[in-house]
């Protein structure tokens, strides 16, 4: 067995721990130990846009899309998609809730001609499109809105670009899809909005 000259060892070892935190993004609503999708860094990762019109990136989610308001989802686009995507997956959390990240909405099997979520998407299983929804925190299909118990809290909403539609039924929790996604996210984009009381 041939030895490694010190010098490459070393490089080695360096490029080693790079990719061991590829995944591990600051500011991504992520908390230490919790399970994410892997996925790589490319230009078309940097294109792919998600927005609101209701709200921008770091601003106040307006109470209307809250439980202190009508509780239902806000609207949301996205632009440049990579070339190939077969499906979309949107999850929206937050990571500041006491208990650890609470799940507010499960959306995947978004088919690829398809780059907005209309306002009020209702709370079913199935949407006409084929688009199917899971199962959030409050235990419930569909989207729950923003409602801390106190302080001002940052909800990450996170779409994913696919490379396959996932063999998964509706009703799924973010762990399932998370599970079924890893290795299969061609982009990922994502818009951050908080809210208090």
């Amino acid at each position: 067995m041939r030895k490694i000259p010190p010098r490459l060892a070393v490089v080695f070892f360096a490029t080693g721990i790079l990719i061991g935190c590829g995944n591990s993004k600051p500011g991504s609503g992520q908390k230490p130990g919790e399970s994410q999708p892997s996925i790589e860094t490319s230009e078309d990762n940097m294109k792919f846009v998600l927005t609101s019109s209701a709200f921008k990136e770091g601003e106040s989610i307006p109470g209307k899309y809250t439980c202190d308001g009508e509780d239902i989802s806000p609207p949301l686009s996205w632009t440049s998609a990579p070339a190939g995507t077969k499906c979309f997956a949107l999850v929206v959390d937050d990571p500041d809730a006491p208990g650890g990240t609470w799940v507010h909405w499960v959306v995947f099997d978004i088919p690829p001609g398809v780059s907005s979520l209309r306002e009020n998407v209702l709370p079913k299983d199935e949407l006409p499109d084929g688009t199917l929804q899971g199962k959030n925190d409050f235990r419930k299909i569909g989207y729950g809105g923003p409602c801390p118990p106190g302080g001002t809290h940052r909800y990450f909403f996170k779409l994913y670009a696919l490379d396959e539609v996932l063999p998964l039924k509706a009703g799924i929790t973010k762990a399932d899809l998370v599970k079924a996604m890893d290795g299969h996210i061609m982009a990922q984009t994502q818009l951050m909005g908080r809210y208090s009381h």
